[in-house]
């Protein structure tokens, strides 16, 4: 029988190959969605993220999941400068609080579809996805009727291109966000006016949240700013294309040429 002997040195090398190849399966496993994408290229769909615009309108937009604690101060804050917004709500918040929706809509805003449960959409069937979007669709149509819009913003600003097309087939338009207020990390009221107010450009959509700790005393100073620059606030739905349009590969929606 013939031995082969290993050097430790040669030991080390193949246990080093080894840990890379195990590394290597393990990112293909968690990221197969993206390597498919990539490898096979396959268009990767966007959501809107923001509106090219020869104006300076822009919309502000505040996901509701939990608490209510903020919510009416926030909307003395928008109604004292005659700014309105979209609201995005989720299915067990719009059960819990539905004196806030129709509160929301009295008020002249627009309420968006946040989901049902907050899951991660990416990890959803189709027949899943559709039904945390048509369930809550329906209960924000009972309590606000035409204040509802179809626009879907997906937990976490999660999604693929399943939930993307899935939207679009059932006529609403996917939402995300190209500035960030990072109201949710609570460091402060200076970081959320700097976080935003030096971000923002026309077409911009900015994300809050209702009951993050800072953002009813951080707002009026942002709103006052933006004001003073020129902006002008409208719902989502106003400052988005509905049709002839195409999505850059940065999310920007852009009017087609005619």
């Amino acid at each position: 029988m013939r031995v082969i002997y290993i050097s430790k040195k040669k030991t080390a090398k193949i246990l080093l190959v080894f840990c890379l190849v195990l590394v290597s399966v393990a990112y293909s496993i968690n990221f197969r969605d993206k390597a498919i994408t990539v490898f096979l290229n396959i268009k990767r769909e966007l959501p809107i993220y923001c509106v090219e615009r020869d104006d300076k309108k822009i919309s502000i937009s505040f996901d509701a999941a939990w608490g209510t604690e903020y919510t009416d101060e926030l909307l003395d804050i928008l109604e004292e400068r005659n700014i309105r917004c979209t609201f995005f709500l989720v299915g067990f918040w719009i059960d819990a609080h539905p004196d806030k929706v129709q509160l929301i809509a009295q008020k002249g805003h627009e309420i968006g579809n946040h989901s049902t449960n907050h899951p991660h959409m990416s990890n959803l069937g189709k027949e899943q996805i559709i039904k945390e979007i048509e369930t809550t669709q329906k209960k924000i149509e009972e309590l606000t009727g035409d204040r509802a819009v179809k626009l879907f913003r997906p937990p976490y600003g999660d999604y693929n291109n399943l939930l993307i097309s899935t939207c679009r087939e059932m006529g609403f338009y996917p939402i995300q966000w190209d500035v960030d207020s990072l109201d949710w990390k609570e460091l402060g009221v200076d970081h959320m006016y700097r976080q935003v107010t030096g971000k923002v450009k026309p077409g911009s959509i900015v994300l809050f949240h209702n009951n993050a700790k800072y953002t009813a005393t951080a707002l009026p100073s942002i709103l006052d700013n933006l004001l003073e620059e020129g902006y002008e606030f409208v719902p989502i739905s106003e400052l988005i294309y509905k049709d002839s349009y195409d999505i850059d590969h940065t999310g920007m929606q852009k009017k087609k040429d005619q």
